[in-house]
């Protein structure tokens, strides 16, 4: 079959079967996304007022944590040299002061959890419980209407009730969003393609709080779910990381034992040990979902610094490269499924098979590019207004590449006891927001597999 009847069959589908999922729980960051696009003219004479020197320093090699402007900007110079996304936490009170004043061009719903609960809620209609650090007025005015929930107690009793129904007025957890698209210019350096730089300037999710509700009654939400996805680790240090993630393991224990699949949303995550320490606790994870620059950084502290180096060396990356690496990472936490996102195409390892996994690959690309083109999704239908967006015109040699490596043929193949599935992706020529993709992809693949599943 050609990719353009695969992707309208596993469209029509996922359609007709999602409605068979009735409750994925999502957990832990939500927050306000002020997204700004860049200018290069001002975004120069930033620079040269902080001085470039210290800037183009940040901009080889990130910091962990943004403690100076010349952090904030060289964070930004870093993602439009590479076209990579990347996120760091604002700690110092004079950045996030500087950024506000930098300003916004629009506010949208942000964070993994919050984009996921519009998505899967909002749009697919299929019933989320939401993790909220801090239920605002404007933050609950972002999410969208239908079956989204948070747990709310009232005399004693947890009840779920959607974000605006909360009725509370807590922080605005703000995250600011830099914007720009491919060709962006700056000094000699020219963005490969378009993506974003991430302060997160909220005390809450870079510190992964987790809401008393979740706490104290995780095993009453956790009655209420079918699948969960976990996300927003990639913030945390080696002084904070560890509450958290007790916190975590036990809703993972719980979650295991009532046979509900977990799935990890990684994110570009700078600390090593919390590195380390994901690593660890894969395997109680079903899933994970990853791009290239994080399956790099984890490779990197599983001491496969050759291997790491490949998966940032060509564009699009090498897929062999890339096999090798999640076969790896499979192989040293036995996480089931380890779904890998590029720009151009994606890739499924599982430990089962069936071309459900590549189908639902194929629904998630589509979604994508629907986000893409559309801006925002508002139903599944308009899901397929992306079928008319032509296929990567360079994903026919990563293809090549798998068949002749793995004898891949309609994008699967078998590979040392486990299934590689793979999809070209849909490429839309002049996007209109890159935020929240990533999150579209994993999220709809996750779920539409789970929905496909015979």
């Amino acid at each position: 079959m050609s990719w353009d009847a695969l992707y309208s069959s596993a469209f029509d589908k996922v359609r007709e079967n999602i409605g068979k999922i009735d409750g994925v729980l999502l957990a832990y960051n939500t927050n306000i996304d002020a997204i700004k696009y860049l200018d290069s003219v001002d975004l120069e004479r930033r620079i040269e007022r902080v001085g470039k020197d210290g800037v183009l320093r940040y901009s080889e090699e990130l910091p962990e944590k943004i403690t100076s402007v010349e952090h904030l900007l060289g964070g930004i110079l870093w993602s439009i040299r590479r076209g990579k996304a990347a996120e760091l936490f604002v700690e110092s009170c004079t950045v996030r002061f500087y950024m506000k004043q930098w300003g916004w061009d629009e506010l949208r719903m942000g964070g993994q959890v919050g984009i996921m609960a519009n998505l899967l809620g909002g749009v697919y209609n299929v019933p989320v419980i939401a993790h909220v650090p801090q239920i605002s007025r404007l933050q609950a005015a972002l999410f969208k209407d239908g079956p989204i929930y948070v747990p709310k107690l009232e005399n004693g009793k947890l009840n779920l009730v959607h974000p605006k129904e909360f009725r509370a007025d807590e922080e605005n957890c703000i995250h600011y969003i830099y914007e720009f698209p491919r060709g962006f210019r700056v000094f000699d350096f020219e963005a490969p393609r378009e993506n974003r730089f991430i302060g997160a300037a909220d005390d809450y999710n870079p510190n992964v709080y987790i809401r008393p509700e979740f706490t104290e009654h995780f095993e009453e939400i956790a009655k209420k779910a079918e699948l969960g996805i976990i996300s927003g680790l990639q913030t945390l240090t080696r002084e904070n990381y560890r509450e958290p993630f007790e916190e975590m393991v036990r809703h993972l224990e719980i979650l295991n034992a009532r046979n509900v699949p977990v799935h990890l949303e990684f994110a570009f995550t700078a600390d090593e040990t919390v590195r380390r320490a994901l690593i660890d606790v894969l395997g109680n994870f079903h899933s994970v979902g990853l791009n290239e620059v994080e399956l790099a950084s984890i490779m990197e502290v599983m001491g496969e610094k050759g291997l790491a180096g490949k998966l940032l060396a060509d564009d699009p990356v090498d897929p062999v490269a890339v096999t090798e690496a999640i076969l790896k990472l499979a192989e040293r936490t036995g996480v089931k499924r380890i779904h890998f996102h590029t720009y151009g195409y994606y890739l499924a390892l599982t430990d089962y098979g069936g071309d459900f996994v590549r189908d639902a690959l194929l629904f998630a690309a589509l979604a994508a590019a629907a986000k893409a083109k559309l801006g925002d999704v508002r139903s599944i239908d308009d899901v397929v207004k992306a079928i008319d967006v032509p296929v990567n015109e360079k994903a026919g040699a990563v293809e090549e590449r798998l068949t002749g490596e793995y004898g891949m043929k309609d994008g699967i193949a078998e590979i040392d006891g486990y299934q590689l599935s793979f999809a070209p992706t849909k490429i839309v020529a002049r996007p209109k927001s890159t935020v929240g993709i990533g999150d579209t992809i994993s999220s709809s693949a996750f779920v539409g597999e789970f929905a496909l599943r015979p």
